[in-house]
């Protein structure tokens, strides 16, 4: 029988093995006064910085790390971060890849599957179409299916976050995480083990996670958005689910303009450009959704980037962002 443990022990021993292949994304600290927020520190993890645009690669070089790769190679399904991760890991490490994406995939992600040599299938609306024909295609090749969130390794990868972020600012009072299908949820929280609380962030055109804690069971839910290529399957992984009944806090749902705005402030502020899902986390502080008691010191896990650096701005307000264009929110 499989392993499927996600435990602090197997995710140490995880990132022993994908250390070689994996960036030490740095933290940035900021303070809740830049924003106009009032004052208390905030602690931004840059995962945008990983290899490939998002944390994703880390569970990329999990699955074909410690798993068996046959001569057929890997297939993956992916809103477009998942598939670039697999695609750059398969590229590095000499692995045949092929990538289904849905036509929501954005451009961006798109042209980095393309570069990183995997071949590319386009199918469906929305991920759930894409993951049919990737399984349809493993089961006729013999690939490996390397699942971008329900998969033990994937889990374990996507935790050395956690171990990094912990040994950066190992005196956190809470973590704010974007939410799709839980892979990175589960393997952070998971990793800490309830001595940080946890909070997941969904948008609200996509509450995957937040309906699953209220069903008890993971549950189909809606998966649209401005985030639908990174943070809108239908369901959370079975793997995740009791990890995040465990030791995820709350879920916290955003609007998309919330989405948008933070984006915006990222940019203005820190000169960071995430996409919508990489900002996702963000959003809940800045419109304040998400209210930190006094002196809490907040993680903020900034997840992906891969986004045309002026797409969000022309989205927000049809210009690009100015430096003295003053940051408003919901909680200032």
């Amino acid at each position: 029988m499989p392993d499927t443990r996600v435990d602090r022990e197997r995710i140490a021993e995880t990132e022993r093995v994908i250390r070689p292949h994996i960036r030490r994304t740095p933290v940035l600290e900021g303070d809740r006064a830049d924003f106009g927020l009032g004052s208390a520190p905030l602690f931004f993890k840059l995962e945008l910085l990983q290899h490939s645009g998002s944390f994703k690669a880390r569970g990329a070089f999990a699955n074909l790390l410690l798993r068996k790769t046959p001569a057929a190679g890997v297939v993956a399904a992916s809103g477009g971060n998942h598939g670039a991760a697999v695609a750059f890991a398969a590229m590095k490490l000499g692995v045949p890849a092929k990538i289904f994406v849905p036509s929501v995939a954005s451009a961006e992600k798109i042209g980095r599957i393309r570069g990183y040599g995997a071949e590319l299938v386009v199918t469906g609306e929305r991920y759930v179409e894409a993951l049919a024909a990737s399984e349809a295609w493993a089961a006729q090749s013999g690939a490996l299916q390397v699942h971008a969130y329900d998969q033990p390794e994937t889990l374990l990868g996507q935790g050395s976050v956690g171990i990094e972020f912990e040994q950066q600012s190992p005196n956190l009072d809470s973590l704010l995480v974007a939410v799709g299908g839980g892979g990175l949820i589960g393997g952070i929280a998971a990793w800490y083990g309830g001595r940080v609380k946890i909070i997941g962030v969904e948008p609200e055109a996509a509450p995957t996670l937040h309906n699953a804690l209220e069903a008890g069971h993971p549950v189909d839910s809606p998966a649209g958005g401005i985030a639908a290529d990174s943070l809108a399957p239908k369901r959370v992984g079975n793997l995740m689910f009791p990890i995040a009944q465990e030791y995820v806090n709350s879920v916290i749902l955003v609007t998309e303009e919330a989405i948008q705005q933070a984006q915006q402030a990222l940019w203005q502020v820190l000169r960071i450009v995430a996409e919508p899902g990489g900002a996702a986390a963000f959003a809940a502080i800045l419109s304040g959704r998400y209210k930190p008691q006094a002196g809490e010191r907040v993680g903020i896990l900034v997840c992906g980037g891969n986004t045309a650096a002026v797409d969000f701005a022309a989205g927000l307000r049809g210009t690009q962002p100015r430096e003295s264009t003053p940051i408003t929110s919901a909680a200032s």
